[in-house]
């Protein structure tokens, strides 16, 4: 059983919106930190988004605030990124993070090597 599960990604052209979920399963991440990541060809994963246990603490990456909003639905175990304005940049497979302790933060979960990650879902804006 994968724990997490991407879905949302998509072929989109400059400018359109997406959303991504990612779907917990065989375990609950209620009061942990949650965030996206991406990685885009050729080059390393980069921190997106995190959002805190109960969802008090937001951060995103500076390429994306303003266009990129992260939120979690406790009922339905899921997190979101809603993304508008996408550019082509923003092209990359998009990875969801789960943090193995209450006590990781969202601007700890980028270094922590034992998170919970998902399969990813790729995402490319191209006219």
């Amino acid at each position: 059983q994968v724990p997490l599960v991407e879905s949302g990604g998509g072929l989109v052209q400059p400018g359109g919106s997406l959303r991504l979920s990612c779907q917990a399963s065989g375990r609950r991440f209620d009061g942990y930190t949650m965030g996206w990541f991406r990685q885009a060809p050729g080059k390393e994963r980069a921190f997106v988004a995190a959002i805190s246990g109960y969802g008090s603490d937001i951060d995103y990456a500076d390429s994306v605030k303003g266009r990129f909003t992260i939120s979690r639905d406790y009922s339905k175990t899921t997190v979101y990124l809603q993304m508008d304005g996408l550019k082509p940049e923003d092209t990359a497979v998009y990875y969801c993070a789960g943090a193995s302790s209450p006590v990781v933060t969202t601007k700890t979960l980028a270094a922590r090597p034992d998170n919970t990650w998902g399969q990813g879902t790729q995402v490319t804006v191209s006219s």
